[in-house]
């Protein structure tokens, strides 16, 4: 088993970062660090350089999110997967047989989360398996 972590830099995947590092030296885990690198347009030149540019991007944001799991002594893999991240989380849970997915949220409101389809909004109406969605900041 596993735990997945949807990481991209931003404060709630950082935060984010925080918890799974917690969640799999607790249950004795490897962390699954993926990153979902889906980019826009079907074809062309441009698609090509702008796909590779969100992969590096990727490669980036993991690499800072390894470093913390080796410092905490938790061992992971990396996933660039060339989906949406929803889709990119399901998939490498079911791969990893993840115990948990776990996603930062931006603090969107819920009724902004449903229409505009936020990963984490995504993620706990279609994971088969639990979601903690880790708020940006510590609530008081």
């Amino acid at each position: 088993m596993s735990v997945v972590l949807g990481y991209d830099e931003s404060p709630g995947a950082e935060r984010a970062l925080h918890v799974a590092l917690e969640v799999a030296t607790a249950f004795g885990e490897p962390l699954v660090l993926v990153y979902g690198a889906n980019a826009p347009g079907a074809t062309g030149e441009e698609y090509r350089a702008h796909r590779e540019a969100v992969r590096q991007a990727g490669r980036n944001a993991l690499a800072r999110a390894v470093t913390a799991a080796d410092e905490a002594g938790v061992p992971s893999t990396v996933e660039i997967v060339d989906d949406r991240p929803a889709q990119a989380l399901l998939a490498a849970a079911d791969r990893h047989r993840a115990r948990v997915i776990i996603v930062g949220s931006w603090g969107d409101s819920p009724m902004r989360g449903a229409l505009l389809g936020s990963t984490p909004h995504k993620l706990l109406h279609l994971s088969p398996i639990p979601v903690l969605c880790v708020p940006t900041e510590a609530l008081h």
